[in-house]
């Protein structure tokens, strides 16, 4: 039975000018990066998939680099399209991703629903696993958004922004089975 672990990108280097898709870690995030490569379940790990922003991308580089390992990027994993406000200055895009988590059956500032970004982000995953072997363990690495809505699908809880984690660089493990049943435990966020 395949276990996951769902690992966000850390700090990133911000710039306005470019599209957030390609912002990359920053030094600090490089750093935190590293830190998941030497976690107990980071040696038995055979398989990693990331979404594609340069960030996730970053991240899974960064913990492969030690196992020699090439992490696969699927793009049905990207963070919420937000492209409509693009960068906001961070005040403003917490006040929106409340709103984006509180009210997921609408787009909110044209941002894709969150509803829509978790059957994606669901399908996706899924569609992953299924090309995977059972018994081979998976990190996913990706967005924290992302990470919440996953984690609120697992446990068979509502859209809801309580499930966010505190911090970029933060992670958990799942089960493969509980992506079908909804029947994980409470699920917590570990920050490297």
């Amino acid at each position: 039975m395949t276990w996951c672990v769902y690992l966000t990108h850390p700090e990133v280097i911000i710039d306005k000018d470019i599209p957030i898709p390609e912002w990359s870690l920053s030094d600090l995030g490089r750093e935190r990066a590293a830190k998941a490569a030497v976690l107990p379940f980071a040696k038995d790990i055979k398989r990693v998939v990331s979404s594609g922003e340069v960030k996730a991308v970053e991240t899974a580089e960064v913990f492969c680099e030690p196992f020699g390992l090439k992490p696969l990027a699927l793009k049905a994993l990207h963070e919420n399209d937000r492209s409509a406000t693009g960068f906001l200055p961070p005040e403003e895009f917490e006040k929106t991703a409340d709103l984006f988590f509180a009210h997921l059956d609408t787009s909110i500032r044209g941002w894709e629903r969150a509803i829509d970004a978790q059957m994606r982000i669901v399908t996706g995953i899924q569609a992953a696993l299924r090309t995977i072997d059972d018994e081979v363990p998976v990190l996913f690495t990706g967005h924290g958004g992302v990470g919440t809505l996953l984690m609120c699908h697992l446990m068979g809880a509502p859209i809801s922004r309580i499930h966010d984690q505190k911090r970029g660089g933060s992670w958990y493990r799942f089960d493969k089975t509980w992506l079908a049943s909804q029947s994980a435990p409470d699920l917590a966020w570990t920050e490297l």
